[in-house]
This record gives C-alpha cells, structure tokens and sequence, in this order.
C-alpha cells in the first residue's frame, strides 16, 4: 500500500470528509497517482502500500515521491482475522507474541495458507550518507537435524537429476537436500489481512531463529501479528508443522526509518510438541561481511503470477552491488510476490543442499525486471542473529 501522502493533507481530508471519503481506496488512488508503479515481490489484495526508507519523516517521502519503484515480497489476502490487529509504531527493535499456538494453527488452514497474494513498496531514497558498515568476515556453519531421516523416495530420486550449474533466473528447485526442510513460508497478519512471505531456520543457540527480511515483521510501523513459519512448505501442507514466533525482531535501522539498506528481520519461535525447530528441520550456516560479487543462491515461495506460492523456487548466479538506491547485492531473478525473505547463500551446495545464508529477497526496481536485490549481511545484521539467537 503506498502511503505516500503529506500529513496536512490528510487532516485537512478527515476534517472535510470524513463521514463520507473512502477510508483507504481514494487516497491509494491519490498516492499512486503521484509516483511510479513499482514491480511487486510482496503481494497484497486490493491494495499497494509505500514503504520509504524513513517513513517517519515528511523531507525523506518529499524526496522518495520522485523516485523509481522497488517490490518486497509479503502477500496479503482480504480476510479479517478472529483476533490481534497491527501494533501501533514504537522504536523497539522487537516484538513479543501473544496469541497461543492453538489458535494459530488453527486459523492457518490450508486454504489461508495457499490464499496469499501481492504488496507494493515505494522506492528507496539515495542516501549519499547511508553506507552498511562492513567488519570482519564471520561464518557460522549449518547444522543438521537431531534425528536426521532418509530422504523420502521422491528426494532420493531427484539426486540424479540436480539443478544445472549456475547461472538460474529462476525455477523450481529439484535437488532436494537440507534447503527443503530449512526453506518455508512466512505466514502474519498485516493490518487486519493474511499475508505471506519466506523464511528460512538458521544455526543459532536457541535452535528457533529464523531469518527473513525486516518488511516480512514489521511495516509502517506495525509489527506483523498471528506470525509462523512453515518450514517445508508445499501445496497447502505443513510437513514438519507451523511453528509460531514467540519473538520478532529486525534492525534498528529498519524499525526506525524502514531504511531499504537494513530490510533484515528475525523471528525466535517457539517449540512444537517439546521440540526446537533445528532439531526437526536442521539449520543453514550464515556469512557476514563476506563482500559483493559472490556466487550465490536464492530460494523463496514466490507467490504472484508466473508462480503460486505452491512450491519451493530458486535462482542462482552472480551477483552485483547494487548501482542505483542501495548497498544491496543484486542477483539475475525472476521470482515475485511472496518471496521477500527468502535465503540468499554463499557456498552453496547443490547435493546436500546447505549453504551460508548471506542475505535475503528483498526489493526488485520496476524498470530492471528479473532482477532480485538483497540486503547485505554486515555487523548490524550479526547483531540482530545475535540478538535473536539469545532470546
């Protein structure tokens, strides 16, 4: 939805109108009308919403209405939930879940699950003062379940038909290994509305992090309610169970100003049946700091039109730094809505399928199609998987 209207504005509407005025789709009719339309990777239902990189800020929407279009990737459906609304805007950096798993499994039913659809973002402001600090290169290894299974036969029979080498725009991914139990849905209310993004369960301390992107927990200032991860994900199935977060977090600089730079977020969940989540599904290693122009891959649930949100995708290549609005990596891609916090991995391997998790889907420019662009992983991004695997 973009909100990319000038505060006055807006009161003088309510104080004129406001019996009368279309709460919400007259003034997204206003604001499309004042800036590009940007290519989606989040998806929402009947409405397009602008996320600036300070959307506090009157001077940063002045200077980001005559800017290009970028896309994240949640997805949003037009359903009103049984419970919990948007939170309002605070400077916290996380959020603390109140609704039971119980209820949250059972309000995520297949049919929700497989009903998400696209959500727009405004473009990113160039910042001549934004860099992403960049410290000393640290790895932290993947892990495997506690009780690792066979592959089942159709995995076993994917080995001999893996992925051809690098490069990919984009595909469904056949190899099988750990990215398919690590990989899954995101799945949150947003301001009264289902909506979906991707995920991915990491090494960490407490055996329940997940990594996605900032806008998948918190936008505009709310912080995403009714939030699980579905690892696994596939055709409305939940193979290894929707795991509620108990715990949000994202980046500082995305919880204060929505900067693009930092779209970087995390959630803790909460154990299923007296288990942690790395130990039913394993966790991918992570690298920050490791630089630009690295062979990497990236997975998501990209749910908008050519894709469905049904499966696991994935593209693969060489990537760039970002020349136009941000420090991010950019990766040859053409996955769309609702893969916005899918894994980006350095080291990457095809036959067991583990990596080194180095960024996540982020944002695409309207008028560089197929092309994915990532947050880099650098100290602030460390501090926040620090953060979250101490909780």
């Amino acid at each position: 939805m973009r909100r990319t209207y000038r505060r006055t504005e807006r009161r003088n509407d309510r104080r004129t109108d406001r019996r009368t005025e279309p709460r919400h789709n007259d003034r997204r009719n206003e604001r499309r009308s004042e800036r590009p339309h940007p290519r989606s990777i989040a998806s929402l239902e009947g409405i397009s919403v602008a996320v600036s990189a300070a959307v506090g800020h009157p001077a940063a929407r002045r200077g980001r209405a005559a800017l290009g279009a970028l896309t994240a990737a949640g997805t949003l459906l037009a359903l009103l939930l049984p419970a919990g609304s948007a939170g309002a805007a605070t400077p916290q950096n996380s959020h603390h879940a109140t609704t039971s798993h119980a209820a949250l499994d059972a309000f995520w039913t297949a049919g929700r699950m497989r009903s998400a659809a696209p959500l727009d973002l405004g473009a990113p402001a160039r910042n001549p003062a934004t860099t992403v600090p960049r410290g000393t290169p640290v790895n932290v290894p993947p892990t495997l379940p506690s009780r690792p299974s066979l592959p089942s036969l159709s995995a076993r029979s994917s080995l001999a038909s893996l992925p051809s080498a690098i490069p990919q725009a984009g595909g469904p991914w056949t190899g099988g290994g750990a990215v398919t139990k690590t990989a899954g849905r995101v799945f949150f209310t947003y301001q009264g509305r289902t909506a979906s993004c991707s995920g991915d369960a990491v090494t960490s301390g407490n055996k329940n992090t997940v990594i996605t992107a900032g806008h998948c927990v918190k936008l505009e200032g709310a912080w995403h309610t009714n939030w699980v991860f579905v690892p696994g994900y596939h055709d409305g199935q939940a193979p290894y169970g929707k795991w509620a977060a108990a715990k949000t977090l994202s980046t500082p600089q995305w919880t204060a100003s929505e900067d693009i730079n930092y779209d970087v977020g995390a959630a803790v969940v909460a154990p299923l049946d007296g288990k942690s989540l790395t130990d039913v599904v394993g966790g991918q290693g992570l690298s920050f700091n490791s630089g630009y122009n690295k062979a990497m891959y990236a997975f998501g649930y990209p749910a908008a039109t050519p894709y469905d949100g049904s499966k696991l995708i994935y593209c693969s290549g060489t990537t760039i730094k970002d020349p136009l609005l941000s420090n991010d990596h950019g990766l040859s891609c053409n996955m769309t809505g609702g893969s916005s916090g899918g894994p980006w991995f350095t080291s990457f391997d095809e036959k067991t399928g583990t990596g080194l998790q180095s960024s996540v889907n982020s944002f695409g420019y309207q008028f560089l199609p197929n092309t994915m662009f990532g947050p880099y992983f650098g100290d602030d991004a460390k501090n926040l998987y620090d953060q979250a695997q101490a909780t």
